[in-house]
């Protein structure tokens, strides 16, 4: 199927949050700290408020009423602490955009009492402590079995340190809010978010609203990566902006302004010691992190959590550290926690395979688990294995070199990596609904489309379970006001959705009427205890300038296992999206925190790089077909996630195989390759 929604994309007819026509809308501009920790002595608006067009001015020298204060990150302008440099310290609201924002940079002036900030992770911090649960609710430590006395015994050991900087989620559509109160003090946010129904519900909560008084649109959503899984400030700026200004308004976060207010992947420093026998067999694996959150918020990647699944060891230890620095707070970016602690280990796996003289895929198969290492629970399937052999056909792997550094074509050196993936097949309680209108089906649930093809999906597994063509299928997604879902995110969305869908079409055939409904909550609720996973397998050709360290990446290739595969070309596109910024983490995407001033250095597309398609020249996607009938009624896993998860690794791995040299600090940039 192409996409239901494309022509609408491609004409224009696609309306996101910040284009919806609203009669009467102001518009609000974020005024932001200047400084990373602190408290605001005084904030004079006088200027702004005598500013012709200027409606009013919001800060916390007159507090805004909220109702639940407990999110920090949401509870705008309730005092006058600083905990991060960009956080908002007042909002202006004025007719028209640019006299709000020339407002709110000539005529707020503010004056802070400065404290010495803290901005930096380093591996001997002395304020690193264990969380009691990294996300979304793992146990930050698990052990089994000796891991001192498994590396002791070991022929073959590796104990390296590998790190990952910051990264941003960098949305096409940024964080976009318009806020609209009605005359019975019903509130409608047309908002760019991952999750109508969450998002309702957190919101109506933090302004002291019971949730069926907030209802949230949002049809289209430009990309998300996680930054929009959950409200962010502009949503409730934008609300108290409009409640007190009396009029609609719209509010759009810069980009400058998305990277100190919409999450970011934290930043990580990785230990991983493996140590294998003489046959290449694992007889330990010692995986610790860590890594930062804010002062205002404790959010913990489950960074290590991936060496708890992936290979067998009698001897398994992961750990997670935090250090609650003066800085935004991270939260969900594509993958967290797979992507970086899946690089660190599969590096370490590349560097076992050298040192012990295997074959890097021979010694991923000769660690195949019986079950998942970490817990004991059998997989409801796992096909690395089979993903590993295609790829190794497809990709030519015979033919590889058999020592780093000896390809040379004119003064390129060329190699090749291979990596592992998986990623986590979730699934949460959702509702939907089935109705009959003149011989066609309407289905109706509160899911969002965030550019992954969510209407395509539900419309194809609606009309397979109704026996029904696709074009008589209608779904209507995007609104709190529907059958409540789960967000789109964790690669969970069709898999949560589509067996609401399936349920509420079965529902309707049985009944033989005009509409039906379905709660997954009992079903979700009772699945049998299986650890359900997809996996994959990455493999990378780079080439390396020997006189100018620049690393070209010639071709890529992903061969997935992930159920059914429900929208080949949606799933195609998904896995090479998930590649490419895969890419752009290996060789150039990182965010520089400024450790003088404590804010972002890298905070635009100039400065923060991101792949474009002259960086990309050849990706392969393939998957193997999988039978799982432990997951949903469509027997399909996530893929949204899953193409980023090994993609940086096996470029590391690439590397190393062409010049010799391994980097074990990302990106990959020219700098570390001419030592």
């Amino acid at each position: 199927m192409n996409r239901v929604e494309g022509r609408d994309k491609v004409t224009g007819q696609a309306t996101y949050a910040y284009e919806y026509d609203v009669e009467g809308v102001a518009y609000a501009f974020v005024v932001q700290s200047a400084i990373a920790k602190g408290r605001i002595r005084s904030l004079d608006a006088s200027a702004a408020l005598t500013t012709p067009g200027v409606l009013t001015v919001l800060s916390s020298a007159d507090r805004p009423e909220l109702g639940d204060t407990d999110d920090p990150e949401l509870a705008v302008f309730q005092g006058p602490e600083i905990a991060y440099h960009g956080q908002a310290v007042a909002v202006v609201v004025a007719e028209t955009l640019e006299v709000a924002r020339e407002a709110a940079r000539t005529g707020v002036r503010v004056e802070y009492d400065e404290e010495p900030h803290d901005v930096r992770l380093r591996p001997d911090h002395p304020g690193l402590y264990r969380p009691k649960v990294v996300n979304p609710g793992f146990p930050s430590r698990t052990e089994k079995g000796d891991v001192e006395a498994g590396l002791a015994d070991a022929v073959v050991t590796v104990d390296e340190v590998y790190t990952t900087p910051a990264l941003h989620n960098n949305a096409m559509e940024p964080h976009a809010t318009i806020a609209v109160w009605g005359p019975d003090g019903d509130l409608t946010l047309y908002d760019s978010t991952q999750g109508p129904t969450g998002h309702r519900d957190i919101t109506a909560r933090v302004l002291g609203l019971p949730p069926e008084r907030v209802r949230v649109v949002s049809r289209h959503v430009g990309g998300g990566f996680g930054s929009k899984g959950t409200p962010r400030p502009q949503a409730v700026i934008a609300a108290l902006a409009a409640r007190a200004a009396g009029r609609p308004v719209k509010l759009t976060l810069t980009r400058h302004q998305m990277y100190d207010m919409t999450g970011y992947r934290t930043p990580t420093i990785q230990r991983v010691r493996l140590g294998a026998d003489a046959q290449g067999r694992l007889t330990a694996l010692d995986h610790d992190v860590a890594e930062q959150s804010s002062t205002l918020k404790e959010f913990a990647e489950q960074t290590t959590v991936v060496s708890r699944v992936m290979y067998a060891t009698p001897a398994l230890r992961t750990d997670h550290h935090l250090a609650r620095l003066d800085v935004p707070t991270p939260s969900w970016m594509r993958a967290p926690g797979e992507t970086p602690g899946m690089f660190a280990l599969e590096s370490a796996m590349d560097e076992l395979a050298i040192a012990a003289g295997m074959d890097p895929i021979e010694l991923r198969i000769t660690n195949e688990p019986d079950a998942e290492p970490g817990s004991g629970r059998p997989y409801s399937s796992r096909n690395l294995v089979a993903c590993l052999r295609e790829g190794a056909h497809r990709f030519g792997w015979a033919r590889r070199d058999p020592e780093p550094g000896i390809r040379l074509e004119g003064r390129w050196l060329v190699g090749t990596g291979v990596a592992s993936s998986t990623y986590p097949a979730y699934r949460r309680p959702t509702s939907a609904s089935v109705s009959v209108l003149n011989g066609d089906f309407i289905v109706r649930v509160a899911a969002v489309d965030i550019g992954t093809g969510a209407r395509t999906a539900l419309t194809r597994i609606a009309a397979d379970a109704l026996g029904a063509s696709p074009e008589q299928v209608r779904v209507e997604i995007g609104d709190s006001d529907l059958p409540k879902a789960t967000l789109a995110g964790g690669s969970m969305g069709t898999a949560s959705w589509g067996t609401a869908v399936v349920r509420a079409c079965e529902a309707l055939l049985k009944n033989g009427g005009k509409e039906a409904t379905a709660d997954t909550t009992d079903e979700v609720g009772e699945a049998a205890d299986f650890a359900r996973h997809a996996f994959g397998a990455q493999f990378a050709e780079v080439r390396v300038h020997a006189d100018t360290g620049e690393v070209r990446v010639s071709r890529l290739l992903g061969v997935f296992a992930a159920g059914r595969i429900i929208a080949p070309k949606l799933a195609r596109s998904q896995f090479i999206g998930g590649m490419t910024m895969g890419l752009g983490m290996a060789l150039m995407e990182q965010t520089i925190t400024d450790p003088d001033f404590g804010d972002f250095l890298t905070d635009d597309l100039a400065q923060y790089h991101l792949p474009a398609c002259a960086d990309v020249p050849a990706i392969e996607v393939a998957w193997i077909d999988e039978e799982d009938p432990y997951l949903n009624p469509m027997g399909s896993k996530g893929i949204g996630e899953i193409g980023i998860v090994g993609t940086a690794a096996a470029i590391a791995n690439a590397v190393h195989h062409a010049t010799g040299h391994r980097i074990r600090h990302l990106p990959i940039t020219p700098d570390k390759l001419l030592i």
